[in-house]
C-alpha cells in the first residue's frame, strides 16, 4: 500500500538532513528549532492519544499564530488525526456552526479566544475536551502545557496514505455557510514545490513573515509548508496585522520574504506614523493574494521599498497560488500566468471556452485540489468538476497567456450590454490621490437599468466636499466614459471578511 505522511516529509526530513538545531519558528515570546518542533510534535501526538482521539478523527485548532500552532498542526497529522483550522476572528455563531459541523473531538484554543469560544461549546455535541493554550483554563478545561509536560516524545509517524485527508480548512462562507474543505497529505509539499520553490524561489537561508495567518490557506503555505520545505525560518505574529505591528515585525526580525494582502499593503503605504519607514533592509520579495493587487499599490510599494510584490491567485479549494506573476516577470494590474504544474481555462455562461481578450470564468486543474467539501455534496459537485476546479472568478487572457482579473462571477454586471468589471472601476478610483479604498457594485437608475455605484474610503484628512464629480471624471479618463460610477458614496470603512476581502454582497444589498 502507498504510504506518505506529510509531517514526516515537512518536519522529520529536516532533522534527518542535519537542521535539528536550526530555528524553525519564532514568535514574540518563544522560538523552536526543527529538532524541538519534531520532539514537541511527537509529544502532541501522544497527548491526542491520551485524550482518546483516534486516527481519522478531527480536532479543532482555534490558535493564534504562535509556536504552538505548528506543533499542534503537524503533531495531529503525524498521528493520522485531522486538524481543523479555525479562523481566529469569527463570532460565536460561526464557531458553534464549525464545531458542530466538523464533529471535532477536542478543541485546542488560545487563551485570549476563550471569551468567544466558550459560549459556542454548548452547541458542539461531539466535543469531548477543551485544551487551553496559555493560562485561564476553568472547570473541566485542560491546560496544554501540563499535557505536553507529561507526554512522551516517542511517536512514530502513522502510515497514512497519500490520498488520505490530512487537514481541513473552512472557506470564508461570505455567501453562505462555511464549507469544510478537505485536503490530502501530499498537497502541502506540492504547493511548496510548485509555487514556493518554483515561483518564489524560497531558499534555506530565507526568513519569512506572513501577515496572513496560519488558519488561512495562503498563510499556511507562506508560513509553514513553504519554509519547512527548504528548511527556512518563519516569524509568527499572534496579533492582528495592523501597519504598526507589521512595521515593528519587519524592523525587529528583518525577514527576506514578506507575505501580505492588498488591503494591508495599501494601509502600510498610507500609514501616517510610518511614512518614512523602509521596512526590512533584507527584504528581497513580497507576495500578495486574497484579492487582486491594484496596479498603483504595486508600483508605489516598489518605489518606496525597492522590492516587488509578486501578486498571485489562489483559493481554499486549491490550497495556494496557481496563477501568478513571477519575480522576473511582473506586470502590475495583472495576475500573471499559470504556475507551472497547473492548467487554466476560461469559459462563458454556456460552458464554452472563450477567446483571448474575452471575459470568462476561470477553471483550474492541478494536483493540490481539495478532496471536496464535508457534507455539502451539491456544492462539491458544482465546484469540483472532474479534474477541474471552478474558481468563481472572471478573467480575461491575452495572447501571451497573461490573465487580468475582472471580478467575482457574482460581482460582474452588464451596462449597455457590455460586461463591467467592478475591480477595474475600483482600481481607477483607488488611483485617485484622495482615495484609500473603493468598492463598486451595480445599482438601478430611474429607468431600472444597472449602472455602477461606488463606495469609497478617503485618505486621512481629505475632505469629501466637491469630490464626487472629480472622481467620476477621473474614472472616465482612466478607463472609459461608460464605466464611470453614476453614484459615489463616501464611507468611513468598507465591510470585509475576517481575511480582509471586501464583502461586496453586503453593498449590493444596500444598493
Amino acid at each position: 500500500m502507498a504510504r506518505y505522511n506529510a509531517c514526516e516529509d515537512l518536519l522529520d526530513r529536516n532533522v534527518a538532513a542535519g537542521r535539528g538545531d536550526k530555528t524553525a519558528f519564532v514568535d514574540p515570546t518563544r522560538s523552536l528549532t526543527y529538532g524541538q518542533l519534531a520532539a514537541d510534535s511527537r509529544r502532541f501526538a501522544n497527548v491526542l492519544k491520551s485524550l482518546g482521539v483516534e486516527r481519522e478523527q478531527r480536532v479543532a485548532l482555534a490558535l493564534l499564530d504562535t509556536v504552538e500552532y505548528p506543533v499542534a498542526f503537524l503533531g495531529a497529522i503525524r498521528a493520522g488525526i485531522v486538524p481543523v483550522c479555525l479562523n481566529t476572528l469569527l463570532a460565536i455563531e460561526q464557531y458553534a456552526y464549525m464545531l458542530a459541523d466538523s464533529r471535532a473531538a477536542v478543541l485546542f484554543v488560545s487563551a485570549p479566544l476563550l471569551p468567544v469560544l466558550r459560549p459556542a461549546l454548548a452547541n458542539a455535541p461531539d466535543l469531548r475536551r477543551v485544551v487551553v493554550v496559555g493560562p485561564g483554563a476553568q472547570g473541566e478545561e485542560l491546560t496544554y502545557a501540563d499535557l505536553m509536560a507529561d507526554a512522551s516524545d516517542a511517536f512514530a509517524p502513522v502510515d497514512t496514505h497519500p490520498d488520505e485527508t490530512a487537514f481541513w480548512l473552512y472557506s470564508s462562507g461570505s455567501t453562505g455557510a462555511p464549507k469544510g474543505t478537505k485536503h490530502v497529505h501530499t498537497s502541502l509539499m506540492e504547493t511548496a514545490r510548485l509555487f514556493g520553490r518554483g515561483v518564489l524561489g524560497i531558499r534555506e537561508d530565507d526568513v519569512v513573515h506572513s501577515a496572513a495567518k496560519l488558519f488561512f490557506a495562503y498563510g499556511l503555505g507562506n508560513a509553514l509548508s513553504f519554509p519547512m520545505a527548504v528548511g527556512a525560518t518563519t516569524i509568527l505574529n499572534p496579533d492582528r496585522p495592523a501597519p504598526a505591528t507589521v512595521f515593528a515585525m519587519l524592523e525587529k526580525y528583518q525577514p527576506t520574504i514578506f507575505c501580505g494582502v492588498p488591503t494591508l499593503f495599501a494601509a502600510m503605504l498610507h500609514d501616517q506614523d510610518h511614512l518614512g519607514h523602509k521596512g526590512s533592509p533584507r527584504l528581497r520579495i513580497s507576495t500578495s493574494a486574497g484579492e487582486a493587487l491594484p496596479e498603483h499599490i504595486g508600483k508605489a510599494w516598489k518605489a518606496r521599498f525597492g522590492t516587488d510584490i509578486v501578486d498571485g491567485v489562489g483559493s481554499t479549494e486549491m490550497l495556494h497560488i496557481f496563477l501568478s506573476n513571477r519575480p522576473d516577470d511582473i506586470v502590475y494590474g495583472t495576475s500573471g500566468r499559470a504556475v507551472p504544474g497547473y492548467d487554466m481555462r476560461l469559459v462563458d455562461e454556456q460552458g464554452k471556452e472563450v477567446s483571448d481578450g474575452e471575459v470568462g470564468e476561470l477553471y483550474v486543474r492541478g494536483t493540490t485540489s481539495a478532496d471536496g467539501y464535508w457534507n455539502q455534496r451539491e456544492k462539491s459537485r458544482s465546484t469540483f468538476q472532474g479534474e477541474w476546479t471552478r474558481t468563481g472568478d472572471k478573467y480575461t487572457r491575452d495572447a501571451t497567456g497573461r490573465y487580468t482579473y475582472c471580478g467575482r462571477a457574482d460581482d460582474m454586471f452588464k451596462v449597455s450590454g457590455i460586461w463591467v468589471s467592478p475591480f477595474e472601476v475600483e482600481g481607477a478610483l483607488a488611483s485617485h490621490p484622495s482615495v484609500l479604498e473603493a468598492a463598486v457594485v451595480p445599482a438601478t437608475d430611474d429607468d431600472n437599468l444597472l449602472k455602477p455605484k461606488a463606495f469609497v474610503v478617503l485618505k486621512p484628512g481629505v475632505p469629501a466636499e466637491g469630490l464626487e464629480a472629480a472622481l467620476k471624471d477621473h474614472v472616465k479618463a482612466a478607463i472609459g466614459l461608460w464605466k464611470y460610477p453614476r453614484w459615489v458614496e463616501v464611507r468611513e470603512s468598507l465591510p470585509k471578511t475576517a481575511t480582509g476581502k471586501i464583502q461586496r454582497f453586503k453593498l449590493r444589498q444596500e444598493a
